[in-house]
């Protein structure tokens, strides 16, 4: 007991609930210094066409920075319950705590936050990842959540998902996390591609590629709720009952994947119906007027004079010269 500091033999201190993820740092990071150069090279453009062109830079940088980053979010499915609860094994004491299940494609988080915190002489802030990715072993990890002592709720709530579970959900949301993960790549490729022919440009083709990002966007959705049906297991903590329902992710993954298709639909429409619009919010009508007005002052101004006596020259005249040279 001396040697653990007061905690029960064998059990490990309490990892940190919800540990900063790098990789969202790193994605959001590389967008905004994207955004802010955009931003600083803003003042450079002329006219009406500057809202514009900050509108689809905006909205650009948008849809890429949310098809990144719901790849590595943990908040597909969440769900929360307060509940008295044992601790940990051997031991008869109970805990008021908060225990919350987040969902992603890649695995599970399970939560124990207890309140208050400090509770049995020792701090209650425990947040476990579970991965189940095609290189990933969750029961593996499992065990050894066992072998570190996790406490019982995070234990209790993380067999719900193992293979050997007679809820038999962890094949389900193992082979649809992977498709939905492999729909939003695509999703991002396709939005790159749509990028690169709107700045061509070529905007019929860029409309396609928006709406089939957002095709490929709302299909990553279907997968992802075919797993969800599957969990009929319930998860109790006494008279308290642990459910989930759609997060965070999902709700913004669902959002974008309209407003793609929105905006795919609109470039299309005024495409067909009214492309002088399209090119006024594309800004390709910018240097066309300069253009019109250049013809139009080049031929109303009167020829000069060498070539008005180049004109009065008789062509019988031109013909002798001609013919003399040859």
């Amino acid at each position: 007991m001396t040697l653990w500091n007061g905690s029960f033999p064998f059990y490990p201190g309490a990892n940190p609930c919800f540990p900063f993820d790098t990789s969202w740092a790193i994605i959001i990071s590389v967008f905004l210094s994207l955004l802010a150069t955009f931003i600083v090279i803003l003042p450079g453009i002329r006219g009406r066409g500057r809202l514009f062109w900050f509108l689809r830079v905006v909205m650009g940088l948008f849809v890429g920075a949310v098809v990144l980053t719901i790849q590595f979010t943990r908040d597909w499915e969440t769900g929360w319950v307060t509940a008295n609860t044992s601790y940990k094994s051997f031991s008869r004491a109970l805990v008021n705590a908060d225990i919350g299940l987040h969902i992603g494609l890649a695995g599970v988080n399970i939560t124990l936050v207890g309140n208050p915190v400090n509770q049995v002489n020792e701090t209650i802030n425990y947040n476990e990842h579970f991965a189940w990715s095609f290189n990933a072993d969750y029961d593996h990890s499992y065990d050894e959540g066992l072998q570190k002592g996790l406490p019982n709720p995070i234990l209790y709530v993380a067999e719900k998902f193992t293979t050997q579970s007679p809820c038999s959900v962890h094949k389900q949301y193992r082979i649809s996390g992977h498709y939905a993960s492999l729909t939003l790549w695509m999703a991002f490729c396709t939005w790159l591609i749509s990028i690169l022919l709107f700045s061509m440009p070529i905007l019929l083709y860029g409309g396609y590629m928006l709406l089939l990002t957002a095709a490929l966007m709302l299909f990553s959705l279907l997968f992802f709720f075919t797993a969800r049906n599957t969990l009929k297991c319930p998860i109790q903590f006494g008279s308290a009952s642990l459910t989930t329902d759609y997060g965070g992710s999902f709700w913004l993954t669902l959002a974008t994947g309209l407003l793609c298709l929105l905006l795919g639909l609109g470039v299309i429409t005024l495409n067909s119906m009214q492309p002088e619009k399209l090119k006024l919010v594309f800004n390709l009508d910018e240097g066309k007027g300069e253009k019109e007005v250049w013809d139009k002052s080049y031929l109303s101004a009167e020829p000069s004079s060498s070539a008005q006596d180049v004109l009065m020259v008789p062509l019988s005249e031109l013909c002798e010269v001609t013919a003399t040279q040859l």
